[in-house]
């Protein structure tokens, strides 16, 4: 890492705390308050305080003598540097950025000194006034801490050299405290490398953008001479940034060090895509130099009647095929008034952000971060410049819309990386959505037939959310790609999904019958009478058992009357919503971090609060476990810089950073405990790795109680995730309240393998026998003492590994919501006893393939 400072430091020191700068207006015309300005960063003095202008000539002059810090390409913005560091904005209109210099010719250059009066720019003021949202100039004293606004002229007509305001300086400490503080007059730079496995792409620009408008602070970053707004997550993808790109961060403002030091943190964290140490980017990267379209893969259907494609999510359908077709949408010629079109474009664009963040409360959280994806990208202050700049050329709103959309789907296309340009779709899906708004049509509105497998060339995620799920029995893809929006919620709905398959997907006949086995990642087009019969029986026996598991909705017992609690895994309100229609009988695990990542601020007691408090009421008084939040390693949070590891699996995550930051622990469990009714909440504590952490969890749970005045005792388990928890399980059991599985981390820890790492993720399976046996002395260890031990990890919600938890001593299991009828169903078909000898020759077997072989014999021989 390296900084590069550019400060006045004699200037300032010899400016003494009480001088005073008087401003002059540079502008003749009517003096606001800021408050009038139709621009809420203005208007709500994000930048600084000052005054506006609502001009009645066409000449900017400095309004005192100063040199040009900066001078907009555009024309329409200059700084100035005052003496002793002040800076002042000029700023002429508001959204003039959009005008692309039009009606504006600067006179002076960067870095020339001015005196006061000095002509700046000359503009055009009807050009303004028809192109721009507003005429109104704000000058402002950019924020900082060493000057501040001594007084202001009331509102009036002003002429050109007329005292508006005068400046005093209020701290005289020099250089030092400009440069810990980032004042504006500087410029602050940090270069370091990109440690993200896949580079820059969608998801890590939108939480760079989450970061960097946190902090009074402007930041854009560079590479390879080319530069974008950290504000533009789609400017930041277009730089094309990938693993081991070295890229420099440059901050000005008054908090410019503290968002250099969040966004370094960030980046140096991986943002859950950290690249092992012997990673390299590919020498030849995918190049895309056409829309997906263009280049549909030419294939066949083979003599058996198979057409192969890639899995974007799992499962088994037969259905009818259906091929799915949506016309252009036209784009009208507008009115020929820029700021008619501007403004039409605006509202229709605030409309439907309205709209998504409507459809985002009470979604399912696979379809609420698409929801928040595109909401970011509504917001893009790139997209809406090259909008509104097409428009002021003369382009309706529609058209304007589509030109910005389609330069930005150039540059995905060009960067060579095959993850961004599957983005496309993102930005195909927002120019449709708008244009359709324009004319008042439906973006996605398609009817289904009943147990449709779906063809098409390409599928939006809206046009999918769009669809009913109940009559979609699957998805076939010409093009595709198996990371996109569209199949994370192709796999959240447990829609199968194929893509990727290309030509070969004409040759099928509308209304043809398809098996769709995207388990074997293949589509039969010739499947016999008994093929598509047996796989209707199987698919109608998995619903007759969900739907009796669903009617039941009663505590879930096994064939011999074993109690079996079947809980679920929830991350959001939404996840207890679908849990409780699913028919858990609890919460196993609430993962609570969902409330402090991507934050540049950690949620404070009472937010946390309200949050727990709304998903113990959906779930009825039924149990409630929390996890204590769980950070680090592959979950970074902004608040909270950490230095980069080597290996952050292995370093300060889990409860280990609650007990580093011990006001963040405590903020947690006083929000926990104070969830009524008092006991329904339970408290786990994730990556438990010996009793001397449990005991200090449990000093602050004591503590937090005595303070809130609670005399019952409080329910205070731990997560079983590493194999040291695993092996001292009785240990633990003697004053942790209950044991909980992680097998995901277990796995990964007791196997030494990252899932996270491609060479060795698909060897990675929690029914190896070495994990096996370390969840059964987690289950003995916990029964000496009388605790229960649960499973909350993947293991919960796969079928083949519930006889084999079962016959262990589990006694609980936290699925996924979706899950939840489909175990309770099983559990209810299956024998305690011959599920114990079952799991007793399993702990023998040599593989994880030989337990998945004993195991589909024993629920065959069981009819399960």
């Amino acid at each position: 890492m390296t900084a590069s400072v550019s400060s006045m430091t004699a200037e300032r020191a010899m400016t003494p705390a009480g001088h005073t700068i008087v401003v002059t207006a540079p502008l003749e015309g009517w003096l606001a308050p800021l408050a009038e300005i139709p621009d809420p960063v203005f208007a709500g003095g994000m930048l600084g305080d000052g005054v506006a202008i609502d001009p009645t000539g066409g000449m900017l002059h400095a309004p005192c003598a100063g040199t040009v810090a900066s001078l907009a390409a555009t024309g329409h913005a200059v700084t100035l540097r005052l003496e002793g560091g002040a800076e002042l904005l000029l700023h002429l209109g508001v959204d003039t950025v959009a005008m692309g210099g039009r009606g504006f010719t600067p006179l002076v250059a960067q870095d020339q000194v001015v005196a006061a009066g000095d002509p700046l720019v000359r503009f055009d003021l009807d050009a303004v006034v028809t192109g721009a949202a507003s005429a109104m100039t704000p000058v402002l004293l950019l924020a900082g801490e060493e000057w501040t606004l001594e007084s202001k002229r009331d509102p009036g007509p002003v002429k050109v050299g007329d005292v508006v305001m005068a400046l005093r300086r209020v701290s005289g400490t020099g250089a030092a405290m400009g440069e810990a503080a980032g004042s504006p007059d500087e410029e602050l730079v940090r270069e370091l490398p990109v440690p993200l496995r896949h580079g820059i792409h969608a998801r890590p620009a939108a939480r760079l953008r989450q970061v960097a408008t946190s902090f009074e602070a402007v930041v854009r970053m560079e590479i390879a001479g080319k530069s974008a707004s950290l504000r533009s997550p789609v400017g930041v993808l277009a730089l094309g940034v990938r693993l081991g790109d070295r890229i420099s961060l440059h901050a000005r403002g008054r908090q410019a060090g503290e968002v250099l030091d969040a966004l370094e943190a960030l980046i140096a964290s991986g943002m859950g895509e950290l690249a092992h140490a012997d990673e390299q980017p590919p020498a030849q990267p995918v190049r895309v130099a056409a829309p997906a379209a263009a280049q549909r893969r030419v294939t066949q259907i083979a003599p058996d009647g198979t057409l192969a494609g890639v899995v974007a999510a799992p499962g088994v359908a037969v259905g009818e095929a259906v091929r799915y077709r949506l016309g252009e949408v036209e784009v009208s010629e507008g009115s020929g008034d820029p700021a008619t079109e501007r403004g039409l474009l605006d509202e229709t664009l605030a409309a439907l952000r309205a709209k998504i963040a409507q459809e985002s409360e009470g979604a399912p959280p696979h379809a609420a971060s698409i929801l928040a994806a595109h909401a970011v990208m509504l917001e893009d202050e790139d997209l809406l410049a090259a909008a509104h700049e097409a428009i002021a050329k003369g382009d309706s709103a529609g058209a304007g819309w589509r030109l910005a959309i389609g330069t930005q789907v150039d540059l995905l296309l060009r960067s060579g990386d095959a993850r961004l340009a599957e983005r496309v779709d993102d930005m195909r899906d927002l120019e449709r959505q708008v244009l359709c708004a324009l004319i008042g049509g439906d973006a996605a509105g398609f009817a289904l037939p009943q147990d449709a497998v779906l063809i098409a060339e390409d599928l939006l995620p809206s046009q999918l959310m769009a669809l009913d799920p109940e009559r979609l029995a699957a998805i076939c893809l010409v093009n595709g790609g198996p990371t996109s929006h569209v199949a994370i919620l192709a796999a959240g709905l447990g829609v199968p999904m194929l893509v990727a398959m290309g030509s070969a997907l004409d040759d099928i006949a509308e209304g043809a019958v398809l098996v769709v086995d995207a388990a074997a990642a293949r589509l039969e087009t010739g499947a016999s009478a008994e093929r598509i019969a047996g796989v209707r029986d199987q698919l109608a026996l998995q619903a007759a058992r969900r739907a009796a598991a669903l009617e039941a909705r009663g505590p879930c017992h096994t064939a011999d009357g074993t109690r079996i609690e079947v809980f679920a895994n929830l991350g959001s309100l939404a996840d207890a919503r679908q849990a409780m229609a699913n028919g858990a009988e609890g919460c196993g695990l609430l993962r609570s971090e969902f409330l402090f990542v991507e934050r540049a601020q950690a949620p404070g007691a009472g937010e946390q609060l309200e949050t727990y408090q709304a998903i113990a009421d959906a779930l009825e008084g039924r149990p409630l476990i929390v996890r204590l939040l769980d950070i680090g390693g592959d979950k970074p949070a902004p608040f909270l810089p950490m230095p980069a590891e080597e290996n952050p699996a292995l370093g300060l995550r889990g409860i280990r950073v609650g007990l580093a930051y011990p006001e963040l622990l405590e903020a947690q469990v006083e929000a926990i405990l104070s969830v009524r009714p008092a006991g329904q909440c339970r408290i786990m504590v994730p990556m438990v790795a010996s009793l001397s952490e449990l005991r200090a969890v449990r000093g602050v749970v004591d503590g937090v109680a005595a303070r809130l005045g609670l005399a019952g005792p409080v329910s205070l388990g731990i997560m079983v995730e590493t194999p040291a928890a695993a092996a001292t399980a009785d240990i633990l059991a003697r004053e942790a309240d209950f044991l909980s599985v992680g097998t995901n981390d277990l796995t990964q820890y007791a196997l030494a393998m990252d899932r996270g790492n491609a060479a060795v993720a698909s060897a990675i399976d929690g029914l190896h026998p070495a994990v096996l046996r370390l969840i059964a002395l987690t289950c003995d260890g916990g029964a000496r003492h009388g605790r229960w031990t649960g499973v909350c990890g993947s293991l919960a919600s796969d079928p083949l590994a519930v006889p084999l938890l079962l016959g262990l001593g589990v006694g609980e299991l936290s699925a996924t919501p979706a899950q939840v009828p489909d175990i309770k169903a099983l559990v209810t078909g299956l024998d305690t006893e011959r599920c114990r000898a079952l799991a007793a020759r399993a702990l023998e077997c040599g593989s994880a393939g030989e337990v998945r072989a004993l195991v589909r014999e024993f629920l065959k021989e069981q009819g399960a």
